[in-house]
């Protein structure tokens, strides 16, 4: 039997974990991240057999790879602990890669619900996504070294689109929904500010522009009725609010930068992923 590794990073999840990892068995093994977890969030991974890295990973990129770096298996099923799987995708995805011609890697569908309510369309623009390649083979995967939502390579050849979902429990509620825009953008801010590639204001409202027309027309946003024109609205948003949040960073620092001594004026350095 091919052997199959499902990775998951996470920070402080304990109250979502065990729904989570409680329907992984289907998988051969599962390796938890754990991200300056502070809650019970180990001790509940541990409970259920994963192996645990723990440490200290600002990058999402870097974390990742710590993960993938201990997983056995030759097959990886990437997933968040807010995620849940049926045992018709369990049937799915073991099926899939026990296929003689199985590819290399293969999308997978999402099914995203904010409260209650099942949202399928609209997504997109850094704000969410309705497909993502999450099943793979090991080393087929790669990803950049950003904050949120890292850059990924794919090698080998795509075997298409599986036809069970992940459950995603994006968000509870509309408050939920502008504290994670909050949360990305401060983090994509981060990301700009660090490598100077600031576009100007008038490019990134443009972006934005296209976004909110691309999720709430192309992608239908508008069948999911006020929370469609919402997600929609924080995906045109993202690119601008980063934008403006990435200039007010470079601003303190410069400012920081102006009244310290000469002698504190010390390279800074991006600090380094510590696993355990």
């Amino acid at each position: 039997m091919t052997k199959l590794s499902a990775l998951l990073c996470v920070h402080n999840e304990e109250q979502r974990l065990h729904a989570c990892l409680a329907a992984l068995s289907f998988c051969d093994e599962i390796v938890v991240v754990a991200d300056r977890c502070s809650d019970g969030t180990e001790a509940i991974a541990r409970q259920y057999g994963a192996r645990v890295v723990s440490g200290i990973f600002p990058i999402e990129g870097p974390r990742k790879h710590a993960g993938l770096a201990r997983c056995t298996g030759e097959w990886i099923l990437e997933l968040d602990a807010d995620e849940g799987v049926s045992p018709a995708f369990a049937r799915e995805v073991r099926e899939t890669i026990e296929r003689a011609d199985a590819a290399d890697w293969y999308q997978v569908p999402i099914d995203n619900y904010i409260g209650d309510q099942l949202v399928r369309h609209g997504w997109g623009g850094s704000f969410g996504t309705s497909s993502a390649a999450r099943l793979f083979r090991r080393g087929v995967k790669s990803w950049k070294s950003e904050r949120v939502h890292p850059g990924a390579k794919l090698d080998g050849v795509q075997g298409g689109r599986l036809k069970q979902p992940l459950r995603h429990m994006v968000d509870e509620d509309i408050g939920d929904m502008f504290a994670r825009l909050s949360r990305y953008t401060a983090l994509r801010a981060q990301d700009l500010a660090d490598s100077g590639k600031i576009k100007s204001i008038p490019d990134d409202a443009f972006r934005g522009v296209r976004r909110f027309f691309k999720c709430y027309v192309s992608r239908k946003g508008y069948r999911e009725g006020d929370l469609g024109f919402l997600i929609s609205l924080m995906a045109g948003l993202y690119p601008i609010l980063s934008n403006l949040r990435a200039r007010e960073i470079l601003r303190t620092r410069a400012r920081d930068t102006a009244t310290m001594p000469p002698s504190t004026l010390l390279p800074l350095r991006r600090p380094e992923a510590v696993s355990q």
